[in-house]
């Protein structure tokens, strides 16, 4: 039951993320009622139910008949398996410190996602969503810190070192790639990317979303390639991995440990 609610929430949240993505795309305010971005009239309530008014519209805008994108279903998807998942690994109703870890990953995830999907859409970097996120996970690292301090660690082994040791060196090592490159390999905005994603992680977890992140767009690209969609000179917005690579990572940490479980059982 609670996957489930989990599951709609994140499909509610997505199609937000949807408004989100479009209305910083044409530089609008969030607020206010959707429209059909080809007629340009005013979307009626039930047909902007998620994922269901995609099946029962049949893709097309029922005023004009214009095609709707395959970009909000597969977001609205996305965010309601990805809410499910966070809400199986980390929700209990019980614990009060679950409920902040579950908002922090509902948050962080919801801010990934929309830069996964503007990066690819526009191989850009929204900015303001990129600031909430590194503002929105420098406040959780700290209210960890200061709801669990431990005076014998001391400042060393806070949540918060971790985060700007983890951030300080994924940034570094992108800025590098990208000033020697002349934003040929990397863009400078996945350089802050890479530093929001270390503040998530922390050290040395993020080197395991950055692994992630250089596997998946390795195995992407050699695909585009083969495909004939990209060339080897091709730009691939590296951004979605990046985001990608910090949603499988810490889903990753939760699945391993079951997996050598009934490995162990079964062997």
């Amino acid at each position: 039951m609670i996957i489930l609610i989990f599951f709609v929430l994140g499909l509610i949240i997505g199609s937000f993320l949807n408004v989100v993505v479009c209305r910083l795309e044409l530089a609008e305010s969030i607020l206010g009622r959707s429209r059909c971005p080809h007629c340009k009239v005013l979307i009626r309530w039930y047909d902007n139910i998620p994922l269901l008014s995609f099946i029962l519209l049949k893709a097309r805008c029922r005023n004009c008949q214009g095609k709707i994108s395959w970009q909000y279903p597969l977001v609205e998807l996305a965010t309601g398996i990805i809410f499910a998942l966070v809400g199986y690994y980390f929700f209990i109703a019980a614990d009060i410190q679950s409920w902040a870890e579950t908002l922090f990953y509902l948050v962080s995830f919801s801010l990934l996602i929309t830069v996964f999907f503007y990066d690819l859409k526009l191989m850009e970097i929204p900015m303001i969503i990129l600031w909430i996120g590194v503002i929105w996970a420098v406040s959780y690292l700290v209210f960890l810190d200061w709801a669990s301090f431990n005076s014998v660690n001391g400042l060393l082994f806070s949540k918060i070192i971790s985060g700007i040791i983890g951030g300080g060196a994924a940034f570094l090592f992108f800025f590098a790639l990208s000033y020697l490159s002349k934003e040929k390999w990397m863009g400078a905005g996945d350089a802050y990317v890479a530093l929001w994603a270390g503040l998530i992680m922390g050290w040395p977890k993020i080197l395991l979303a950055l692994m992630l992140a250089f596997t998946v767009g390795a195995i992407c690209g050699i695909i585009l390639i083969a495909l004939k969609k990209k060339t080897i000179k091709s730009q691939i917005p590296f951004a979605p991995f990046l985001a990608g690579g910090v949603i499988l990572a810490v889903f990753l940490e939760k699945v391993l440990p079951q997996v050598e479980y009934w490995y162990s059982v079964f062997k």
